[in-house]
């Protein structure tokens, strides 16, 4: 089963099972429990990867358990706190998280109800935890942009250097989403007044804010609309079309009659869930930014710099059964076969390998 069908299978249960669960403990073992073994791929049932009740004695406080440690190579990676689900999620009931993050080896933390996951490192202070999550999940409203950092998180692909670099950027961008969504519905005078200040030449008088308070709210609903309705266009058609990057002088192929070969290009939602994967496995050694998708009627090649000469591998998902192309140092394939898109995690060391030949 594919990483997303686990999320959604999951958050279907939630629908169908949340109105009965009445305890803490039916949370854990309704909703966390899959969660942690389908989602994550961990056995819920090996102490050795997962230990619940998971006893850290601190100072004074003796006996005081953790819902559960899951670990990695026989050391503690994740620490789990769990609420009743439909239970209100706030930094308040992270108590046991804060007070045992800095006495394991633990570097992530999540906070959860069943149905929202708050993710926690240690950002701003070394082996103490952020009191804001560098990460956020709901079941009930997958966010498709946290589905390639949760799946850093996953047995197979665990890999806390990774994840750690890549926590920055996340915490701060969800912020920045959190305040964009803010104005765009109830913008503040300071946000109105910098609207006004690029469109408007005149005096920003108090009539002129109160108008363009109105237009700002209205410029907003417009633009959430054009968005919305914009990916429904791409939703319904099945596929997600790229525009093909204008190539680099040394990438120019020779000249065709007419674009019915380009036109034929449908780069699918499985090759893009196989483009996220590959930048979170090599985004520790390389700029994101740097690594691009090109797709041809034959393979989806995954390069670097948009350079046919640097490539990283190829997917090779036009056919009833999965390859992953990999290159070595003379920039020769080896075709690799995979069952699903999540098999890439297992090519991670090759994948860095091979993108560490062009720096």
């Amino acid at each position: 089963m594919e990483f997303i069908d686990r999320l959604t299978g999951l958050a279907a249960k939630i629908r169908q099972q949340g109105g009965a669960i009445q305890t803490e403990e039916a949370t854990k073992t309704a909703f966390v429990m899959p969660f942690i073994h389908s989602v994550l791929g961990y056995d819920v049932f090996d102490p050795t990867e997962v230990i619940p009740e998971y006893v850290c004695d601190i100072g004074t406080k003796k006996g005081e358990k953790i819902d559960y440690a899951i670990l990695k190579n026989g050391d503690v990676q994740i620490l789990v706190e769990c609420k009743k689900v439909g239970e209100p999620l706030s930094i308040n009931h992270a108590g046991q998280l804060f007070r045992y993050f800095h006495v394991t080896n633990a570097r992530i933390s999540i906070l959860t109800n069943g149905q929202v996951y708050k993710f926690f490192t240690d950002l701003d202070s070394p082996n103490k935890m952020d009191e804001k999550p560098f990460l956020e999940l709901d079941l009930l409203d997958i966010d498709e942009h946290v589905v390639p950092e949760l799946l850093k998180l996953t047995k197979t692909a665990f890999d806390v250097e990774s994840i750690i670099s890549a926590a920055g950027e996340l915490k701060y961008v969800s912020q920045i989403k959190k305040i964009i969504a803010a104005q765009l519905s109830t913008p503040d005078d300071d946000f109105i007044r910098f609207i006004a200040s690029r469109v408007y030449d005149g005096m920003i008088t108090q009539k002129v804010r109160e108008q363009f308070s109105e237009l700002t709210k209205k410029a907003a609903s417009q633009f959430l609309s054009d968005q919305i309705n914009e990916r429904l266009k791409s939703a319904m058609s099945g596929t997600v079309h790229i525009p093909a990057p204008t190539p680099a002088p040394e990438d120019i192929a020779e000249p065709t009659e007419n674009n019915e070969e380009e036109d034929k290009i449908v780069t699918t939602l499985e090759e893009m869930e196989g483009f996220h994967i590959v930048k979170a496995i090599v985004r520790s050694i390389i700029d994101v930014k740097r690594i691009s998708i090109r797709d041809t009627q034959s393979y989806c090649g995954i390069l670097l710099d948009d350079n046919n000469r640097k490539p990283i591998c190829r997917l090779h998902f036009n056919r009833s059964k999965k390859y992953l192309g990999l290159f070595d140092q003379e920039k020769n394939e080896t075709r690799h076969p995979i069952e699903s898109v999540d098999d890439i995690y297992n090519f991670s060391d090759k994948l860095r390998e091979t993108a560490a030949y062009y720096l």
